[in-house]
């Protein structure tokens, strides 16, 4: 029973798509240390990631549960389908959120100090869509504090020299969830939520998704440029140049059956080799 009931918060929290910013984590915190830095600093930025990561979905699973409930697509997500009860899930988020402090505080002051921030973050995201189509944005954000705050984690100070990296984490969250926002789009317009979809139809979400991308690619090339990354960083931005491409393929204006794969494939290999080829090129 204890079991299944961890299979079903696994779920909620989707926890296979920890797979895009956790390897973005590493990469901060590899950054910050010019190489690997020690277990101790690895595992507490772990437990980080993976507190603010299940609170921030357990937030936004209890915020949403009303229109999770409308949506067809969502409807039979573990809080409306009454898999999970709404108590139930209040309690792993603060859990979760305070695993993540936890964690904050065995790093260093300035993440314990700058945790709240985070947390205020990921709540206003959930609420955005409410009101403003740039709720793209709000979660490109909550999401770019990985290798932000990995590279805090490290150094213990805020420095310029990782913007370049987490601004491309803001347009490629931004510019991968504006075409999950896709398959929500008449919904959206239905029920007064607000996206880029919903704002400017498939077309010109399908040209500003790839806007957010070449800028994504622009912002990977100046990290390398700002940390005087080797041809092995380079040959790794090809390739993410390559599956960039190949993920705007997939989806057309006419044809979003491949819109999963899209989304969760080609974006899980991306960060995976923006994170491999930065940590070979810093131990050549």
């Amino acid at each position: 029973m204890a079991k299944n009931k961890a299979v079903l918060y696994l779920k909620m929290i989707k926890i296979s798509h920890s797979v895009f910013a956790l390897p973005f984590a590493f990469t901060g915190a590899i950054l910050a240390a010019s190489g690997i830095p020690s277990l101790k600093q690895v595992f507490w930025i772990a437990v980080a990631m993976v507190g603010a990561r299940s609170g921030a979905m357990g937030l936004n699973r209890i915020i949403d549960r009303k229109i999770d409930a409308a949506n067809p697509r969502t409807a039979n997500r573990e809080i409306p389908s009454g898999k999970i009860e709404v108590k139930d899930a209040v309690i792993f988020t603060f859990i979760s959120l305070s695993v993540f402090v936890f964690a904050a505080y065995n790093l260093n002051p300035l993440c314990l100090k700058l945790s709240p921030i985070a947390i205020g973050v990921l709540v206003l995201y959930s609420y955005t869509k409410r009101f403003t189509w740039m709720a793209h944005f709000v979660l490109g954000i909550a999401i770019s504090a990985a290798p932000l705050g990995a590279w805090i984690a490290i150094k213990g100070t805020f420095d310029l020299e990782i913007m370049p990296l987490s601004i491309a984490v803001v347009f490629w969250l931004a510019g991968f969830d504006v075409l999950y926002a896709l398959q929500d789009m008449e919904f959206d317009r239905s029920h007064g939520l607000h996206s880029i979809p919903q704002r400017f139809g498939i077309k010109r979400s399908l040209i500003l998704s790839r806007i957010f991308h070449f800028i994504t690619w622009s912002m990977l090339a100046v990290n390398g440029v700002f940390f005087n990354l080797n041809v092995v960083y380079w040959t790794g931005m090809f390739l993410v140049a390559g599956l960039l491409i190949y993920e705007h393929s997939l989806v057309k204006p006419h044809d979003l059956s491949k819109l999963n794969m899209a989304f969760f494939n080609m974006n899980g290999y991306i960060s995976i080799a923006v994170f491999v080829f930065t940590l070979i090129a810093l131990n050549m």
